[in-house]
Parts: structure tokens; C-alpha cells; sequence
């Protein structure tokens, strides 16, 4: 029997498609948290943003909720964006604060955000669920970084694939500092109803956005592409260890959720994670 023309290209395609890591995207896969994961995409996490400080005693509630994620899930990101009389006081909180609050309010601490603009339903500790819902094993932005922290400097490349075409995108990198230590109020039941807290340890804390906090353009975002971004800059005045630095990269779409997240420690050199 002679075969169409269509047959043979189809052979083509599958061949090609077979040999390369990369996926010719078609039909967007499904995204959620359930579906197994498909050959040659990627993770997708969700980013946690917990507005807080050593002052706020309500704040644990959130801290303790932030602890339960992670417990659960290996596909989160947190920042802890301190605000107020605190000693980790982020100064640039306010076109972001006005972001979320786009109504004016004052930001009445606690408040949590995940990807950015979503509401983590009170009481979070018991919603823990909402935070993994937003996780997934295929997507088609992937996020890797590696860098340099040495003499004083910082070093730093944020790849990015694109696996479809995208538009309107806006990156956001933090440089975020671990291992802070200082004493917490607590005015929760959690952690022992301890109040306060002597000694709390701080991570994920956020001393210093390399980008416009609300997101840098990012232009070349088509399907197959990898585009990079550098970041050259000296150790911050407000870094206690530069042992403990660590960077946060996300992609926000034009209505500022997150599209994908992913954390980062000084000196390592990531891969994107893309499903065998």
C-alpha cells in the first residue's frame, strides 16, 4: 500500500521530536498537581511571599504554615518580607505592599500571599493544601540559576526556558539572607505557645530585590529559546554572613501572578528540572 505524504512526515516529526529534549509544544499539558509528570517538561512551584516581623506575635500563625509546606512538598519558594520596628525591615516594601492592597489599606501584618497575588485563605495552617494545589510537575517556563558570591562580589546568571511562547513577562530576583537569629513574639498556640521566642531563627529573608520588586521586562520569551540574565553586584551593607545568601528568581505574567518560582543557594549551579 503507498503511503501519503502526511504519513511520512508525521515519521519525521516523531523521530525529531524522539532525539531532542526540548518539547514542541502543541497542547499546553495539564498543569495541575495531580497529573504525573511528562517526558521534557518541567517543575512547577509555587512561590510563598509571608509579610512579617520579629514584633508581629500573630505572625507564627503564618511561619508555622510556611513549615507545613515544606514538610509536604519540595516544589515551594518562601521570602519573609519584614516590615516595621524590626531589625530585618525590608525599605522598598511599598510598591508592593500597593500591589496587593490596591485599595490603599494599611498592610496589617500578618498577610500572605501565594504567587504573588493569591490570598492564602485564613487560617492557613489548615489550608496548606491551597499552597501544594499550585505546584505541578509540567510547565513550560523553567528557571535555573547559577552564581558567584567571592570578595565581596556577587555573580549571578538567572536562566530561563520557554518550552511555548509567552508574552508580557516580568522577572523578579531577590537576594534573601538565612539564619538570622533573633527573638520572635509569639502570640499563637504554635511552636509551644512560647512568647516570646529567645533566639528564633530567620530564613528566607529578604534584604535586597535585584530587579524592580514588581518585575524587569523580558523580551525573546518564544518557544525553544534560552535567555539569560546577569546580575553583577557587590555583597549588600546589610548582609550579617555572606555564607548565607541565597536568591529567589520568578516570572510574573501581566496580571502578576507567578507563572514559576524557584530558590536558589550562593554558589550553586542549577540545571532546569526537566522530567526525564
Amino acid at each position: 500500500m503507498n503511503k501519503s505524504p502526511s504519513f511520512y512526515f508525521f515519521l519525521l516529526v516523531l523521530f525529531f521530536s524522539s532525539c531532542s529534549n526540548t518539547v514542541v509544544v502543541e497542547n499546553i499539558p495539564d498543569q495541575s498537581v495531580t497529573t504525573p509528570p511528562i517526558p521534557g517538561y518541567l517543575k512547577k512551584r509555587v512561590l510563598i511571599e509571608d509579610y512579617t516581623g520579629t514584633w508581629c506575635g500573630n505572625c507564627m500563625r503564618v511561619a508555622y504554615a510556611v513549615d507545613q509546606v515544606f514538610t509536604q512538598t519540595d516544589k515551594a519558594v518562601s521570602v519573609a518580607i519584614h516590615n516595621g520596628n524590626d531589625p530585618y525591615n525590608f525599605i522598598g516594601i511599598d510598591p508592593l505592599a500597593n500591589l496587593i492592597l490596591p485599595a490603599g489599606g494599611s498592610l496589617e501584618l500578618p498577610v500572605s500571599r501565594l504567587n504573588r497575588m493569591i490570598v492564602w485563605t485564613y487560617p492557613e495552617p489548615t489550608n496548606i493544601q491551597q499552597a501544594i494545589d499550585l505546584t505541578g510537575n509540567n510547565t513550560t517556563l523553567g528557571i535555573a540559576m547559577n552564581s558567584t558570591v567571592s570578595n565581596g562580589n556577587i555573580n549571578l546568571n538567572v536562566n530561563l526556558k520557554f518550552l511555548q511562547d509567552y508574552t508580557d513577562l516580568k522577572l523578579v530576583v531577590y537576594l534573601l539572607e538565612d539564619h538570622l537569629i533573633h527573638d520572635q513574639h509569639n502570640y499563637t498556640s504554635y511552636f509551644n505557645g512560647q512568647n516570646p521566642i529567645p533566639n528564633y531563627e530567620h530564613n528566607h529573608v529578604l534584604r535586597s530585590s535585584l530587579t524592580n520588586i514588581l518585575g524587569d521586562n523580558v523580551t525573546g520569551t518564544t518557544n525553544g529559546i534560552t535567555v539569560t540574565k546577569n546580575f553583577t553586584l557587590p555583597i549588600p551593607t546589610n548582609i550579617s554572613n555572606p555564607d548565607n545568601i541565597s536568591f529567589v528568581a520568578f516570572l510574573v505574567g501581566s496580571d502578576n501572578v507567578v507563572i514559576n518560582a524557584r530558590a536558589s543557594k550562593a554558589n550553586e549551579n542549577q540545571v532546569f528540572e526537566i522530567n526525564p
